[in-house]
């Protein structure tokens, strides 16, 4: 496929961030493969996501195709970018066609992006997962790269309004070593697996973020196992 939209997109998000100077710590790189296919599955914690973790699989020279809500394709702005860009729309009362158009892909040797807890997480930890990222990979014989985001909840995300143009914010991206479900592995052991991975690489980028609130009402973006005042995983729901 032709990218003629997506590497004007990349660097014009880079950028921003610098004119912005968001601070970018992008570790684990490594793992994403130089060549061939593979899925990354990431946390959601913010609206903006698919941003960083594409940005993440920058530095491996890939372009990462998400699939994303038929909705975001519909949008006369978005739109456009999101079909130059050869990203998957997902039609969920239709589902089976996007899964299939993604296994395709990655049999191609292309990149899928996906967030395997379907929504953002409004605890900030990682939610139960979809097993969708692990089956698609165990049939096109790709490996999955676990990846976690942490600090693009302070620009946008489920509840609180935007500050897109906020200065000076750390934003954190770490990949793991990456899984190699197959056809013979058990779909929901391996989510499972997956979910681990993903909760310890979360946990790690929390740990060493450099930054903590400023004040009491700026607790929010921090989990409530973390002293924070955003909802416990069993609150999240309500």
């Amino acid at each position: 496929m032709a990218d003629l939209v997506y590497p004007p997109v990349v660097w014009t998000a880079k950028l921003m961030f610098r004119v912005l100077d968001n601070r970018l710590r992008v570790a684990g790189t490594e793992h994403i493969p130089a060549a061939g296919g593979a899925v990354i599955a990431c946390n959601h914690v913010s609206y903006l996501d698919f941003i960083f973790c594409g940005l993440g699989a920058n530095p491996s020279k890939r372009l990462v195709r998400f699939m994303a809500k038929q909705e975001i394709f519909a949008n006369r702005i978005a739109g456009p970018l999101m079909r130059g860009m050869h990203h998957i729309p997902v039609d969920r009362k239709a589902g089976l066609a996007s899964y299939e158009e993604a296994v395709e892909r990655l049999k191609a040797g292309e990149v899928v992006g996906v967030f395997p807890e379907a929504t953002i997480s409004q605890s900030f930890t990682v939610k139960e997962l979809k097993t969708g990222a692990v089956r698609m990979a165990a049939e096109a014989g790709v490996p999955v790269v676990p990846m976690a985001l942490w600090g693009t909840q302070r620009l946008w995300t489920k509840g609180r309004p935007r500050t897109l143009t906020k200065r000076h914010v750390p934003i954190s991206i770490l990949a793991g070593e990456p899984l190699h479900p197959s056809a013979d592995d058990d779909c929901e052991t391996a989510t499972a697996e997956l979910r681990t991975r993903m909760s310890t690489l979360l946990d790690k980028i929390q740990a060493e973020y450099p930054e903590q609130p400023s004040s009491e009402d700026e607790r929010w973006w921090l989990p409530a196992h973390l002293g924070g005042t955003a909802p416990t995983p069993a609150e999240a729901p309500r």
